[in-house]
């Protein structure tokens, strides 16, 4: 048993990576005042910041992003989390970066570290980026992408993987986590009104749960809770939450604008006794895999070595559309 903090930032959108070392101060102090704060209630070790805590996608184009804001990874920003993680024994899932890297030159990722006691564990470069806005590029845009796209990590909190934001919409990416053997699931995310915390459009509760319930599994979500003029033109509602893998809220913040944490129970004895135990509502060993044709049907194609624009998003949105629903299966008149 062990307790995880979904932490939620407010922070103004930098205009240059040189505002980033303030925001990492200022996250610093929150995962010292939680573990320091909470501990003669909660043990805790794993904590979780949202998507966008340290830059925002201010430009529309990626040659301005490399230029202003993006920052490569690890570096010193990385190193701080580092220090803490070994100080404290815990385990930190940082705010995206939006990171460069000399091995692709001329693209810009949305990505988060796993950082523990050893050091960084694991990278997650979003997949499902938020198009067409979002003109970071996918590691399904590029040919021969050499890493995991999705990685699970073995921890002494249990196995855990992470995916950003819009990748939740998708349940095809968090089954892909969990049929990896994730029991944690970490959402590092900057999810915005009308989609947010309130009804009738309260995506953000319904997704969180959905997924814990559908893989069996933990789920540690992290939301932006920037003040509308930090952020225009969105407003964020913040709700940071922990779900138990029956889709039970453990714990959540208060919908609006804010700096806020919220702690729960990570549960992990129980959460293998009740997987090893179950034969009834198991979707993950109930699930028909050779039936359901279309995970293997192309639908949005790769970008390919161009980093991405707006204008070419939308091209590739419309062909994906164009190729319609495959018609298999379907009776003929």
């Amino acid at each position: 048993m062990y307790y995880a903090a979904a932490c939620q930032t407010d922070f103004p959108a930098p205009r240059h990576r040189d505002e980033i070392a303030e925001r990492v101060r200022r996250m610093a102090e929150i995962i010292e005042q939680t573990i320091i704060g909470y501990e003669p209630f909660f043990d805790v070790r794993l904590l979780v910041f949202p998507e966008f805590a340290h830059t925002v996608p201010i430009h529309d184009n990626v040659e301005r992003l490399l230029e202003d804001i993006a920052v490569e990874l690890p570096n010193e920003h990385t190193a701080v989390y580092e220090r803490l993680a070994r100080q404290y024994g815990c385990y930190i899932q940082t705010g995206s970066f939006l990171e460069r890297d000399p091995a692709w030159p001329g693209h810009v990722f949305n990505a988060t570290l796993l950082i523990g006691p050893e050091g960084i564990l694991a990278k997650y470069r979003k997949v499902n980026t938020w198009i067409p806005w979002e003109v970071h590029t996918s590691p399904h845009d590029l040919p021969d992408y050499p890493d995991d796209p999705f990685p699970v990590v073995e921890t002494e909190l249990g196995r855990m993987g992470v995916a950003i934001c819009y990748d939740w919409l998708f349940p095809e990416t968090i089954r892909e986590l969990s049929f990896r053997g994730a029991e944690v699931l970490i959402r590092v995310s900057a999810y915005m009104d009308p989609w947010g915390t309130a009804e009738p459009m309260n995506w953000w509760t319904l997704v969180n749960r959905t997924r814990a319930l559908e893989n069996t599994a933990y789920v540690v979500a992290a939301n932006q809770g920037a003040q509308m003029h930090h952020y225009p033109p969105f407003s964020w509602p913040g709700g940071s939450m922990v779900v138990d893998y029956d889709g039970r809220i453990l714990a959540q913040a208060d919908p609006g604008p804010g700096e806020k944490v919220v702690v729960a129970p990570i549960d992990l004895e129980r959460l293998r006794a009740e997987r090893e135990r179950r034969l009834g509502h198991d979707t993950r060993a109930h699930y028909r895999s050779e039936i359901h044709a279309y995970y293997s049907r192309s639908s949005l194609a790769p970008g390919g070595d161009r980093a991405p624009t707006i204008d070419g998003l939308k091209d590739r949105i419309r062909q994906s559309k164009q190729r319609g629903p495959s018609t298999r299966g379907k009776n003929k008149p």
